[in-house]
């Protein structure tokens, strides 16, 4: 792979090209960053916890440091409103002090002491000690949609950080300028917590070569990667026809099915459409967790529930997307999806004169079209959803035997609905991350309790979270060391516990 040129920043509202000039990595580029993180290992690897905890505080406070020319990049790259942007940034800032947290406890790697008997009989007991230790360089793929949060200094380069992994992160290429002032304040953060060069580094590129380049390099241990399905599966393949195949772990998006249960229809079924127009219009239905799928057991109170759904979709005005790429094929799956004789639109939002915007559409059909038509239950990425009317309780339970991986299931219900349909929990225990009960999938907390992911085509992992301090062990293997002498053993694992974690210690948790 040679130099394969410049590229631009474009503005979404105009596609105008933006200020900036921004050069594809070449694989020599890549591999002297990627030779750097293999150097820093060796060294990142051994810091102390306090040590990765005050770098990774540092890197929010170098962050917020950039002040308002970070929003207002990122808003020119993106078309993502400034207020929605500050949040953001509060976000990662938040996600990197909450990491820093977990290191500085320490108790995440999972210590394990089995201590010797060794007047045991018939044969003696070793001493058994096991812990985490990190994987080794991480190539970390930034997302379209949030631009900091999922992004260079965003859940996945976080997690990989705080577990004591250097980060390669490939920069997306709708914001390079917002990609390359968080890089420099990450690199400030290194220069001034004295981390060593290449702990962390950027590679930029609008081609797919770039990104193939980084994981077919045998320094890169480990991909974290948040996208379409395409890019992920693409990723995924790569690494895995390498001559050491490595995890990827590959969040590739959801439709996130929602239930309406019959009984909530007949209390709250203007509320409950309401809520939902929210759901799936929220920043243009461009996140993972917008519900792209509703499925409802045919009644007046359904037949209430569409009808006020209607009224409020009809009334969104349309937004721009966040590039032209992702409105052209938001709009060629409106296309496909009518090219299905069964199966009509029933909703539009308000269409307004501007470049690359959605407007937001509900279609509606039936339980048997969406049986024969597998493609409905894909995610199209953008402000739409399709009603599904089933006639009976065991349709909506078939439909959702017959789902595959999602991120998020949500029910809305009565106690007396959550009775009925019992089963329908079990179900969907097996093809989700996530479940909701009478509430909305849009917006992911992080926090120590979250599970973002799902069983394929969801993620590549399905044992594993993006989001939540969980994360921190996808970039993390055990290892068990047998009659260590105590001076020799990592200080986790040392008799006294010395850093006060709290450990399994002959089976029984305590510090």
């Amino acid at each position: 792979m040679s130099n394969l040129g410049k590229f631009y920043a474009v503005n979404p509202t105009n596609n105008e090209l933006l200020d900036g000039e921004f050069i594809n990595s070449t694989e020599s580029q890549i591999d002297a960053v990627v030779e750097k993180a293999v150097k820093a290992f060796d060294v990142y690897r051994k810091k102390d916890k306090d040590s990765i905890a005050n770098f990774l505080e540092r890197i929010g406070e170098e962050i917020l440091n950039l002040g308002d020319a970070l929003l207002e990049r990122c808003h020119l790259e993106t078309a993502l409103p400034l207020a929605r942007l500050q949040g953001e940034r509060g976000r990662t800032i938040g996600q990197l002090n909450l990491f820093a947290s977990v290191v500085r406890e320490g108790s995440w790697v999972d210590a394990r002491v089995d201590t010797a008997i060794p007047d045991r009989a018939p044969l003696p007991k070793s001493d058994i000690r096991h812990m985490l230790l990190p994987l080794g360089p991480v190539a970390v793929f930034g997302a379209s949609n949030f631009p900091l949060a999922f992004s260079v200094a965003g859940g996945d380069t976080v997690s990989a950080l705080a577990a004591g992994c250097p980060v390669v992160v490939k920069a997306h290429p709708a914001h390079p300028g917002t990609s390359a002032m968080v890089a420099g304040a990450i690199e400030k953060a290194m220069n001034t917590c004295g981390m060593p060069k290449g702990v962390f580094s950027l590679v930029q590129g609008n081609t797919n070569e770039v990104g193939e380049a980084l994981v077919k390099h045998s320094g890169i241990k480990a991909v974290g990667f948040t996208g379409s399905f395409k890019g992920g599966k693409a990723l995924f393949d790569i690494a895995n026809t390498r001559s050491e195949p490595i995890p990827v772990f590959a969040e590739m998006g959801s439709t996130n099915p929602v239930f309406i249960l019959p009984g909530i229809l007949k209390e709250k079924a203007e509320a409950i459409a309401a809520g939902m127009a929210g759901s799936i219009t929220q920043g243009v239905g461009q996140f993972c967790t917008n519900p792209g799928l509703t499925f409802v057991q045919q009644s007046d109170a359904a037949d209430k529930f569409i009808a006020d759904l209607i009224s409020k979709i009809n009334e969104v005005p349309a937004s721009t997307m966040l590039t032209a790429g992702i409105n052209a094929a938001y709009d060629k799956k409106i296309k496909s999806t009518l090219e299905i004789d069964t199966i009509e639109v029933i909703a539009t939002g308000k269409s307004v004169e501007s470049l690359n915007s959605a407007e937001a559409r509900i279609f509606k059909t039936s339980i048997a079209t969406f049986f024969q038509n597998q493609e409905l239950a894909e995610e199209n990425f953008g402000p739409s959803n399709i009603i599904v009317e089933a006639q009976t309780k065991e349709q909506i339970l078939d439909a959702a035997r017959n789902l595959e991986g999602h991120l998020t299931a949500t029910i809305h219900g009565t106690d007396a609905d959550f009775v009925e349909f019992r089963e329908l929990f079990d179900i969907l225990e097996l093809k989700v991350g996530r479940i909701l009960i009478n509430g909305y999938p849009t917006g992911v907390e992080v926090c120590h309790s979250m599970v973002h992911g799902g069983p394929y085509p969801a993620t590549t992992a399905s044992q594993t979270t993006s989001v939540g301090t969980n994360a921190i062990k996808r970039f993390a293997r055990p290892i068990c060391y047998q009659d260590y002498p105590d001076m020799l053993l990592p200080i986790a694992l040392r008799n006294g516990n010395p850093l006060n974690i709290w450990r399994l210690v002959n089976g029984n948790l305590e510090k």
